[in-house]
């Protein structure tokens, strides 16, 4: 029921009185006035959370850093031409666009929008052995194709962070026992020198376009998160090797039995994928809080030889394993480990996860998911 409020009324509008029960069970009215032809305000649209691109975005190293982006509230879009990704394990909240990460009509599309405020470029091969084999192939994938990203972030869209994902085998053989950023740069396979090739590009774009980028040389990326382990087609990395070997029954090969090391066996920095999208989080921050461009090494810090993983892995599974000698793969150094003072010091970056037992239980417990 109304009432009209005397002196209440004007030429623009009209205040009533409305008589509404109470609400708390008893039989009572109250007044509340009303505004009847007054305009309704629309409450403000809410706009959509920041973008993140992430290329190669469905592949192994990627998967664990989308679902922390996505924590933190950021819309992720994927870009990944799915030759070695898997959709299977990505988030439901990612937009995934099915492309290579060169393809500038849709990198024009996408960056576009305005609203992508970070790149990580994963996409790319990542074999040596397969680079020693065919470096043209590993050239139009990774330079190429990085070249064609980086040239069209750093035209339109240079207050972009940059993070790409890089690897030691940039260092080549390395003299010292922990390898640090200022080691000497010299890849002994095209899948080195083409990252390589992409850390000097990066630094020359951010000195004549003003790009902020971060280059994150992974050692040995290993171990699972949930259901994200290797799956890689053909698999070469030794760890979910001698998994699938300890599963099967099935002889493995050891690559180089001659090296110049303890046992003969070449040594390996091995740094959990958890630990490493932890370091790509630590960069991104760093780049927003106007920290310097450069290159990082994210690795563990200590060196275990692959005869020392063929033991760790005959722990874990309870099983003994038949290995192989095998001659050396060509590209692969004696010992690659990383010095990680400087990531620590710059980046706050620190491995918790990547003791090889924990690494090895992970990726174990990952291939019963």
């Amino acid at each position: 029921m109304d009432i009209g409020l005397s002196g209440c009324e004007s030429e623009t509008s009209t205040v009533r009185a409305r008589l509404e029960p109470m609400m708390d069970g008893r039989r009572r009215w109250r007044y509340r006035s009303v505004r009847e032809d007054a305009p309704r305000v629309k409450p403000p649209p809410v706009p959509d959370p920041p973008a993140v691109l992430v290329t190669g975005g469905a592949g192994y190293v990627a998967g664990p850093l989308l679902s922390r982006l996505i924590d933190r509230g950021l819309r992720v879009i994927v870009l990944d031409n799915l030759i070695q990704g898997h959709t299977d394990t990505l988030p439901p909240e990612v937009e995934l666009w099915t492309a290579s990460a060169g393809d500038q009509g849709v990198l024009e599309e996408i960056l576009g929008r305005g609203d992508v405020s970070a790149v990580f470029h994963f996409a790319g091969d990542s074999s040596v052995e397969a680079s020693v084999k065919d470096p043209v192939t590993t050239y139009r994938h990774n330079v190429a194709e990085g070249l064609r990203l980086i040239e069209t972030v750093a035209r339109d869209h240079a207050h972009v962070p940059f993070i790409l994902s890089s690897t030691a085998a940039v260092y080549g053989a390395a003299s010292s026992a922990a390898i640090p950023e200022d080691a000497p740069v010299t890849p002994q396979s095209p899948y080195g020198e083409t990252k390589r090739v992409l850390e000097a590009a990066l630094r020359w774009v951010g000195e004549a376009r003003g790009l902020r980028w971060a280059a994150l040389r992974y050692f040995n990326a290993a171990g699972a998160e949930g259901p994200l382990r290797e799956r890689h087609q053909p698999e070469t990395h030794l760890i979910p090797n001698l998994l699938n070997a300890a599963r099967s029954g099935s002889a493995v090969t050891v690559f180089g039995t001659d090296y110049p090391t303890a046992d003969g066996t070449a040594v390996r920095d091995y740094v959990h994928i958890s630990d490493l999208a932890d370091g790509h989080l630590l960069a991104l921050d760093h780049l927003g809080r106007a920290g310097p461009s450069g290159a990082f090494n994210l690795g563990s810090g200590r060196g275990h030889s692959v005869q020392e993983v063929v033991h760790a892995v005959s722990e874990v599974t309870g099983r003994v394993l038949r290995v192989t000698p095998g001659p050396r793969r060509p590209g692969d150094p004696p010992a690659l480990v990383a010095d990680i003072r400087r990531a620590r010091a710059l980046l706050g970056y620190e491995p918790r996860h990547s003791d090889i037992t924990t690494i090895i239980e992970t990726a174990w417990q990952a291939m019963s998911l």
